[in-house]
């Protein structure tokens, strides 16, 4: 079993950045491919960034693309999302997520999942 811990939410002014981080509780994560996604109040879970076990792979959604970026550190057992250019529509509680197999943007193909991180983007 695989438990998602993530941090790194908080709140900044459009315009601004910040960088999620999500480690594992229990499994290395280096043969597991992971994803970001987002959920916003009234909204349905959207994906935000996938990269593969290498680090060599990603998709992002077209709304974070150009100021989203998904990295991996295997040695460390981290995966990060670095956000620029954040925009009031950011506003999220942001998840990572986990599963064995290759790269997607569908929440329900996911195994693992986070308890979520508050980032809020303020005028």
């Amino acid at each position: 079993q695989v438990q998602l811990v993530e941090s790194g939410g908080g709140t900044v002014q459009a315009g601004g950045s910040l960088r999620l981080s999500c480690t594992p509780s229990g499994r290395p994560f280096g043969y597991h491919i992971t994803a970001w996604f987002r959920q916003a109040p009234g909204e349905e879970r959207e994906f935000v960034a996938t990269i593969n076990q290498s680090g060599g792979i990603t998709y992002y959604a077209d709304s974070v693309k150009g100021r989203f970026t998904i990295s991996r550190d295997n040695t460390k057992n981290l995966v990060y999302l670095q956000m620029n250019n954040l925009k009031l529509e950011d506003t999220a509680v942001y998840y990572c997520a986990a599963r064995a197999a290759a790269p997607t943007m569908s929440v329900t193909d996911y195994d693992y999942w986070g308890q979520g991180t508050q980032v809020t983007v303020s005028s």
